[in-house]
């Protein structure tokens, strides 16, 4: 039942044109309301599941691949990586990936890496 209400009221928001964060929204609260959910117990786990210290690291990793770009850094690393494999059949393809090893070796982050490499490429 739960899970009728919840695609259902996603699936008709779609269709008449809401944008998608109203509809996750939206369904969300209808799919609490038919459950008959305490809210508290809702927002409880809400907190808990956000307040987890590596979901809050993303942002900071992204700032850091964005400043890479911005400094200059990403676009030195894609333009090392073309000149050591972009001559080689399917060039871009391995010159993004031997830019991304490069830049995740420098940075740690997946996260930061796909900012800023995917960002150039």
């Amino acid at each position: 039942m739960a899970l009728t209400v919840l695609f259902g009221t996603f699936v008709f928001l779609l269709i008449i044109g809401t944008p998608i964060a109203f509809c996750l929204g939206v369904a969300s609260f209808a799919t609490v309301l038919v459950l008959g959910l305490p809210p508290l117990v809702v927002f409880q786990r809400l907190n808990s599941g956000v307040s987890v210290f590596s979901l809050m690291a993303i942002p900071f990793f992204i700032f850091a691949g964005d400043l890479m770009v911005r400094g200059g850094i990403a676009a030195r690393l894609v333009a090392l990586a073309g000149a050591l494999v972009g001559h080689l059949r399917g060039g871009l393809g391995q010159v993004n990936i031997a830019a991304s090893t490069m830049f995740g070796g420098i940075s740690g982050s997946a996260v930061a890496d796909a900012s800023a490499v995917g960002g150039l490429m």
